[in-house]
């Protein structure tokens, strides 16, 4: 059992953390401010290999391993979790679906620009009635002459305002339950299919987030993703992998919190000494590390047994459940730290903190990953 990363591994690491510092470190609080994605980053993005992590280079991707993403997504995540959560949305969602169950026709037509970086994706599953429950979802696809006429909408929707490729879940048949769930490709500027609002939020505010519209949007039949009545279970599949991209997600910003905690413990004079010196400090610090050392080890394994091609339902929402929870307890404690300069915003320990908690509701709350969890277990 080997808990290091190889020598390429720490290369790719080493990469991202000099891009995330150089390019995203300076504008961090102005896009937070503004909610703005710098979409003009994509060709930076695809230079670095990020948007096609996963996928094999015959599609144009970069052929790496769940380990090499997570840590891509931490290291991202370190600096701006908004960007972070940019990047898993678009691999392990709405690219990650393509790749995971769609057609040969379909993913040349639409994984190769993706993962190559010439395309954004998303991916529509929740919607304003139906969040954890996912198979209570109102949004339908009817059978046409020569294809299907979605109608619906779906709402918190990462990337949905500048992606042009989104994989969006429909009924096909209601009396069929979650096995009458179909997923389908949509193209931005197909008619019928518009973005509605735009979500004006707490934290992972560069992170565009807004709703889908779907007003007798007829889609072609080569759009349908596998056989009528898969979707679901595709879904679930695509889960999986996205709960290891949120687990490395919240250890980035535990991580990046955790630092700036540090750094600032050594600096900050009380007394007549740093209050690093402090030993109500120095537990804080000890705490944070521990917890963040278990939530990388718990993302790390789930990884791993991703790369082996090993079932991960009980693992991935392990590390997701922890990590998140993880994220949340640091960054409060990075504040803490700071005391009142922790919650101005010319400290990084607030944003950090406002974006924590998203990593305990998306991809699943919390509560959804203990019951994930117990099913397993119970099962066993």
């Amino acid at each position: 059992m080997d808990f290091e990363l190889n020598e390429e591994q720490q290369q790719i690491k080493r990469t991202i953390r000099e891009f995330a510092e150089a390019e995203l470190a300076p504008h961090v609080s102005e896009w937070d401010e503004a909610a703005h994605f710098p979409v003009d980053l994509r060709p930076k993005f695809a230079e670095l290999g990020i948007m096609g992590v996963l996928v094999s280079e015959e599609y144009g991707g970069a052929g790496m391993g769940y380990i090499e993403y997570a840590t891509i997504i931490e290291e991202l995540s370190r600096v701006d979790p908004s960007i972070g959560l940019a990047m898993a949305a678009h691999n392990s969602l709405g690219a990650g679906h393509i790749f995971i169950a769609g057609s040969e026709a379909q993913k040349q037509k639409y994984l190769v620009p993706l993962a190559r970086g010439e395309q954004f994706a998303a991916w529509g599953l929740t919607e304003p009635s139906s969040g954890s429950d996912a198979s209570s979802m109102l949004t339908t696809a009817a059978r046409r002459a020569g294809g299907w006429v979605l109608n619906g909408s779906k709402n918190f929707i990462t990337n949905a305002t500048f992606a042009e490729t989104t994989v969006v879940l429909a009924i096909t048949d209601r009396a069929a339950g979650s096995h009458g769930i179909s997923a389908f490709i949509v193209e931005r500027g197909t008619k019928g299919f518009s973005v509605a609002k735009k979500e004006n939020k707490v934290g992972m505010r560069a992170s565009d987030t807004a709703s889908l519209v779907f007003d007798d949007c007829f889609l072609p039949n080569a759009n349908l993703i596998g056989e009528p009545g898969q979707g679901f279970i595709q879904a679930m599949k695509v889960l999986d992998g996205g709960r290891v991209s949120i687990a490395a997600l919240a250890v980035g910003i535990a991580q990046g919190a955790y630092e700036a905690a540090l750094k600032y413990s050594k600096e900050r004079q009380q007394f007549g000494r740093p209050i690093a010196e402090f030993q109500a400090i120095q537990f804080k610090l000890a705490d944070m590390a521990t917890q963040i050392d278990a939530a990388r080890l718990l993302t790390y394994r789930s990884a791993a047994m991703k790369n082996a091609g090993k079932p991960t339902t009980k693992e991935s929402s392990m590390a997701k459940l922890y990590a998140s929870e993880v994220a949340v307890r640091v960054s409060e404690e990075s504040v803490q730290i700071h005391g009142g300069y922790g919650y101005i915003k010319d400290y990084p320990a607030e944003k950090f903190w406002r974006d924590s908690k998203l990593c305990t509701i998306g991809e699943g709350t919390s509560e959804i990953q203990r019951t994930v969890i117990a099913r397993q277990i119970l099962k066993a």
